[in-house]
């Protein structure tokens, strides 16, 4: 087993703890970059919690993005076409396969870890999920997560929630400069996109803290997002790049 399936498969098990929150049942999934348009990425129904090397699979991530520009796939079709972009590993790569390989290719991601927190969930389900973008709550937030998240709007999984982010992303990157470090997912969860396993961990970690505090100001009031210089000072500053670079190993 090699030292980046091995972390993946810690990052993918540590993701799945019950006690956590985060995933239930054969919930979410988690994918890292191999090579040049390669990753691995856990097979569909393997359940995150109990996570081995037969429950990833490698696929070829050209060939899943080429699959956007197919106008007449049905899910069927799809699915057959997922497999076809399988290069090593013999289970089904997740129907999600998709959003990870644009997190790696296009946003520039070395591991992506996809979850379905409750705390999180608790927001995106409901008419406020919007506030989870429009500013930061406090200054750790910004250290983690970055200035700006991103969320997309409700899409049925496959091609459907691929084009969305897929446009999303695109949006992000012309108007802030650079990808995000977290994509909310309206009516559904999360994507953490990291330099490491221990970044999409921590960035995971910080994005269920922002949902119950949001949660909490949203029972009491409005959120009092801090001004968008110091948002932009905290992201700049020396001591707090530094601070994120070790929080990424």
């Amino acid at each position: 087993m090699t030292d980046g399936l091995a972390e993946l498969i810690e990052l993918t098990r540590e993701l799945g703890r019950p006690e956590r929150d985060l995933v239930v049942l054969a919930e979410g999934n988690t994918a890292a970059r191999t090579g040049a348009h390669r990753m691995l990425v856990k097979a569909s129904g393997a359940r995150m919690a109990g996570a081995s090397p037969e429950d990833f699979v490698e696929v070829d991530t050209a060939r899943l993005l080429g699959l956007l520009e197919e106008d007449d796939l049905d899910q069927a079709g799809l699915s057959q076409a997922m497999l076809k972009a399988r290069v090593g590993g013999e289970g089904r790569p997740s129907i999600e396969a998709l959003l990870h390989a644009m997190c790696i290719e296009y946003a520039g991601a070395q591991v992506v870890g996809h979850t379905h927190p409750v705390a999180a969930n608790a927001v995106l389900c409901s008419d406020k999920a919007h506030k989870l973008v429009e500013g930061a709550l406090f200054p750790d937030q910004v250290v983690v997560l970055g200035p700006h998240a991103l969320l997309v709007p409700y899409a049925d999984p496959g091609l459907a929630i691929a084009r969305e982010v897929h446009a999303g992303l695109r949006r992000h990157i012309a108007e802030h400069g650079e990808p995000p470090k977290l994509v909310y997912l309206a009516n559904h969860g999360i994507f953490a996109l990291g330099r490491s396993a221990a970044e999409v961990n921590a960035i995971t970690e910080m994005a269920v803290k922002v949902a119950r505090v949001m949660s909490g100001v949203l029972a009491v009031g409005e959120p009092a997002f801090l001004p968008p210089e110091n948002v932009r000072a905290l992201h700049t500053r020396p001591d707090e790049i530094a601070r994120r670079r070790l929080l990424a190993h």
